[in-house]
């Protein structure tokens, strides 16, 4: 896959004029953004910011910032959810995401057993109707930006 067939890379060339679920936080190695095929109101997306398709070719600095971006975002998931913990997953195998990107998702207190550790993912890839809306993503990510520090 190319940086042009990647969707991360598009989104990552129009950054300036993404909105809030689309770049919740960031630096210049990593983006976060709200998933958009969920149901699950605060699952995040955390994304380096140039092309990179397997875990082994982060660079130092890209790897030396993404154990302190996980912590943060669970921290903060946990403070604008109430979630009692979070889940991160990485696979970067679905056609056009082969970009590497750890999903950081919050288990909520009542998530149903069915969906908790690998069940979470059923809540992915929703038919339209099921999916957190565009606003909830953009609300979502504001609450989250506040709780980052």
């Amino acid at each position: 896959m190319t940086a042009a067939e990647c969707y991360a890379c598009r989104q990552e060339a129009l950054f300036d004029d993404l909105p809030p679920r689309e770049r919740v936080a960031g630096d210049g190695l990593w983006r976060v953004a709200h998933n958009f095929t969920t149901s699950l109101p605060g699952w995040l997306v955390l994304l380096p910011r140039r092309h990179v398709t397997a875990i082994h070719d982060l660079t130092d600095d890209e790897a030396a910032g993404l154990g302190g971006w996980q912590v943060r975002l669970s921290r903060a998931l946990r403070a604008a959810t109430g979630c009692a913990k979070t889940y991160v997953v990485q696979f970067a195998e679905a056609e056009g995401f082969a970009h590497v990107h750890f999903h950081i998702v919050p288990r909520m207190p009542a998530l149903p057993p069915e969906h908790r550790g690998p069940g979470v993912l059923a809540l992915l890839r929703r038919p339209e109707p099921e999916r957190v809306t565009p606003d909830r993503a953009d609300a979502m990510a504001l609450a989250v930006r506040t709780h980052l520090t």
